[in-house]
């Protein structure tokens, strides 16, 4: 059977196995088109296991239509990537599945400019893929009909493995991001220093010198490292905000947070939060996004309810066992399912 050409700038090391089990269930072959590395990545080494190519975005159109692959799927990266994609499954009835992000529309001119061509490719492909509810939501209402939810997951079974003991029984909060404006550092700053608590905060990635009382700044740090200053806090602030240009797919340090039992406080524009993973009350507290003193009152309700978080804690724990990497795999392999050709009927032929 012909593989499915996977067209994706790269695949981090802790995503390949999410890959891998997709390639197990259908049979795929990376088309790699490098760019920029987000959210953190270390930089990407393609799975041993997967057939993988390395190509220029302007390879990618006779790529798809070289007769090869028996599908496509391609995600929202690159400048011409997706358009390329899209268009050279059209000319060559090759079914075209699109991996979605967006939950909001960007706000740049470019952005803008290539809303008509996106709709195109919603109401137009054979199915598309989600990160969660929210981008669901967003793309049915510019005319996708077949939508499938792959939820956004990591390794749960390594960031859920016990971690080293807690040292400090003080309440402590965490922040895990790069130093962008969309992460909302500085929201979280403004709000450790309005709720004035006997607590530290813990700042994780390359985000400068520590600022203010009870304010440590580690650096980045490596995986391991990291589970255990999840175990160590009580919670994870996500303060992430939109600009013109971003918005938060999801976040997956609420994943890895979550598998061990660290409570939630995120804003309402973090994806994860759309989604439908953290839920307020449930297992964190969600505030506005560009509120400070909001944020402070659920950092200083947490503070003096250590019992509170602890619960919210336990059931982020359980809610997350949900997203897996073979989730993710199985939604994209019944999204393929469903972008297959279907033959015909017995008895329609000539009707």
């Amino acid at each position: 059977m012909k593989p499915v050409l996977f067209v994706t700038g790269h695949v981090a090391p802790d995503r390949a196995p999410a890959f891998e089990r997709l390639h197990e269930r259908v049979g795929i072959e990376l088309a790699l088109y490098g760019g920029r590395h987000r959210h953190g990545a270390p930089p990407a080494v393609p799975p041993a296991t997967i057939p993988h190519r390395f190509v220029d975005q302007r390879e990618i159109g006779p790529l798809v239509r070289s007769g090869a692959y028996r599908a496509v799927v391609a995600g929202t990266g690159g400048r011409v990537a997706l358009p390329l994609a899209w268009r050279a499954s059209r000319h060559s009835a090759v079914p075209f599945v699109f991996w979605a992000a967006l939950w909001r529309t960007p706000r740049t001119a470019a952005h803008l400019a290539a809303l008509p061509l996106m709709r195109g490719i919603y109401r137009d492909c054979a199915a598309v893929v989600t990160y969660g509810e929210h981008v669901s939501a967003y793309v049915r209402a510019h005319g996708a009909t077949r939508v499938v939810v792959a939820p956004q997951a990591v390794d749960n079974e390594f960031w859920s493995a016990p971690a080293a003991p807690r040292a400090d029984e003080r309440f402590a909060a965490l922040f895990v991001g790069r130093p962008e404006r969309e992460k909302g550092l500085a929201v979280a700053l403004d709000a450790w220093r309005r709720a004035a608590l006997d607590a530290t905060l813990t700042l994780v990635g390359d985000l400068g010198a520590a600022t203010g009382p009870g304010v440590v700044a580690t650096g980045p740090l490596r995986p391991l490292e990291l589970r255990n200053f999840y175990a160590a806090c009580d919670v994870l602030v996500v303060p992430s905000i939109s600009t013109r240009r971003f918005v938060e797919p999801w976040a997956l340090v609420v994943n890895e947070a979550m598998n061990q039992g660290t409570a939630i406080i995120a804003s309402d524009a973090v994806g994860a939060t759309a989604g439908g993973l953290v839920r307020h009350g449930r297992n964190g507290l969600v505030v506005r996004e560009r509120d400070p003193a909001a944020l402070a009152h659920a950092l200083s309700a947490l503070a003096g309810d250590r019992r509170r978080a602890a619960m919210l804690g336990a059931a982020g724990r359980d809610d997350v066992r949900a997203y897996t990497f073979d989730a993710w795999a199985d939604a994209f392999a019944h999204a393929l399912q469903l972008a297959a050709p279907q033959p015909p009927r017995a008895g329609s032929v000539g009707r």
